[in-house]
């Protein structure tokens, strides 16, 4: 008899393991299939045409172009300097030769000056991205080895584009993020202003009154 019993109990343990992986084998496929069909939803590709009439898209330039082209010519630039918030003003000029290059599709400007009684030279471009739909502007200059890059969008109602960027302090070579405000005051003004980081506080480093000649 006990060994009926024992016998019984083994049998009802069986069934219940078989149900158990019968069960597992039911649920496992539909898991996997869900992974699949999460895997599986992907962009759709673009035909022919649809490819060839985004890069045409992209490669176009647009109405921004024209802004940054209404620009070409000659300005001179009034430029104050500050080190720190609440600092000593430091006051210099330069003239900057403003073209568009590439077929229309970005902006070059070739800046000439002195400041603090040393020569003073720079590059800077400017560039409307169709795709991102954001304007990118780079700077170098022979008063150190570095590229500034910075990038943001441009506000119709304020006429004005508000740069993001990271510069790194030659001090101690950490980076340091900066903001540039570019402002269309009126046909024939500029604005630029710097803004950097000290002490973890933003504060205006820098201003230019641009002035078309």
């Amino acid at each position: 008899m006990k060994n009926l019993v024992i016998t019984f109990l083994m049998l009802v343990l069986c069934l219940f393991s078989c149900k158990k992986e019968v069960k597992t084998e039911i649920v496992t496929p539909t898991a996997v299939n869900s992974v699949k069909t999460e895997d599986s939803i992907a962009e759709i590709p673009l035909d022919s045409a649809a490819k060839m009439k985004a890069w045409m898209d992209y490669a176009t330039p647009g109405s921004p172009h024209k802004m940054m082209a209404d620009e070409t010519g000659t300005w001179n630039c009034d430029m104050t300097f500050w080190e720190e918030e609440g600092g000593k003003a430091e006051k210099a000029s330069s003239t900057a030769d403003i073209e568009m290059i590439l077929g229309g599709r970005y902006q070059e400007a070739t800046y000439q000056g002195t400041i603090m009684g040393q020569p003073f030279e720079g590059k800077s471009t400017l560039a409307y991205n169709n795709a991102s739909k954001e304007f990118t502007t780079t700077f170098i200059d022979n008063m150190g080895t570095g590229m500034m890059v910075a990038t943001g969008k441009y506000d119709e109602n304020t006429k004005s584009m508000d740069l993001k960027g990271e510069v790194v302090n030659p001090e101690n070579g950490k980076k340091m993020p900066y903001r540039e405000v570019y402002t269309i005051v009126d046909a024939n003004t500029r604005k630029m202003e710097m803004y950097d980081t000290k002490n973890g506080k933003e504060y205006k480093s820098m201003e230019i009154i641009m002035k078309k000649k």
